[in-house]
């Protein structure tokens, strides 16, 4: 766990960071910051205009610094004279409260208070098309119910499985790659983590997959609904509550009639109580609404439920 970034990149080689942040429909902002510079950096933040990114400012606005969190560092694996740093957004002297990371530390630290550790997994979904946007990068990628086609897989091995061993390397935990229900569709599962480093590595992940698509000749691509005819991209979110040993789930009842505690019924309702706030969030593009309620698909579901409900084992709820 890195704390001095100009160490980090003197032992590793590194000559340039990007100091990135998340914007508020999810986009991955940076700046490059060469190694020379980083040591400054990292004590006064790199600037940025908020206006210029999906934030809720204005030109009038004064400068954003990002404040790099050492601890989260990347080298790229495929590009190691480059590392990526996620950071925290301050303005005059405090923390942008609607930057989503610090929205993150803040809700943390109020779970924290009340004795729950927030863990989370992540299921991300992705299309891998070609480059011009044209269509699906595989043409023999045609089943009406592709989901888990072995054949489709294998015939992109090669990026599957350097996104896969990258993922390895970086101390994921990666445990399964599939082919999801839409045609040129895939998923990568890895182990869950506290809810900020899964966030973290969510925002990588999405940034690593892109750029080692690229690599083979393709786009990959994360939107909400790119073909309308094909099921689309979702990301499903595991969040769990725990002791802050980290060693007891404190959701978790064997003798729940969902396998819930009162803990986790009452995480449950709030969910549901703020459902129709949080799709703002959760489904912030014209797009997102284009998967959700949306026709039957070439496999025969959207598998995008639009009503506030919840339930045991079934796909069909929220």
């Amino acid at each position: 766990m890195a704390a001095d970034l100009a160490k980090f990149a003197k032992d590793k080689g590194v000559r340039f960071f990007l100091f990135n942040f998340t914007d508020l429909f999810g986009n991955q902002r940076a700046k490059l910051v060469p190694a020379e510079a980083v040591a400054d950096m990292q004590k006064s933040g790199a600037g940025f205009a908020g206006f210029a990114t999906w934030l809720d400012m204005t030109p009038a606005h004064p400068d954003m610094f990002v404040m790099p969190d050492a601890a989260s560092v990347i080298q790229l694996p495929w590009r190691p004279e480059v590392a990526w740093v996620a950071g925290d957004p301050w303005m005059d002297g405090k923390p942008v409260e609607q930057a989503p990371r610090n929205v993150l530390k803040r809700i943390t630290a109020d779970a924290e208070a009340k004795g729950l550790k927030m863990m989370a997994g992540v299921e991300p979904e992705f299309h891998l098309i070609m480059p011009d946007g044209s269509g699906i990068s595989d043409e023999r990628d045609i089943q009406e119910k592709p989901c888990y086609d072995q054949s489709a897989i294998m015939r992109r091995f090669d990026v599957i499985s350097e996104i896969c061993t990258t993922m390895t390397s970086l101390g994921w935990g990666p445990y399964q790659n599939d082919h999801e229900d839409a045609n040129g569709q895939f998923e990568i599962n890895w182990n869950y983590n506290d809810a900020l480093t899964t966030a973290d590595q969510l925002c990588f992940f999405k940034f690593m997959v892109k750029s080692i698509a690229e690599n083979h000749g393709f786009r990959a691509t994360f939107m909400p609904k790119p073909f309308a005819n094909l099921t689309g991209n979702g990301c499903h979110v595991h969040i769990s509550g725990w002791s802050k040993s980290g060693k007891k789930n404190l959701f978790h009842d064997a003798k729940g009639e969902l396998g819930l505690s009162s803990t986790g019924y009452a995480f449950l309702g709030g969910l549901i109580h703020h459902a129709q706030a949080l799709a703002a969030i959760t489904n912030p593009a014209v797009n997102s609404y284009k998967r959700i309620n949306a026709p039957a698909t070439l496999s025969g579901a959207s598998w995008s439920p639009s009503s506030v409900t919840f339930g045991g084992n079934n796909r069909t709820h929220m």
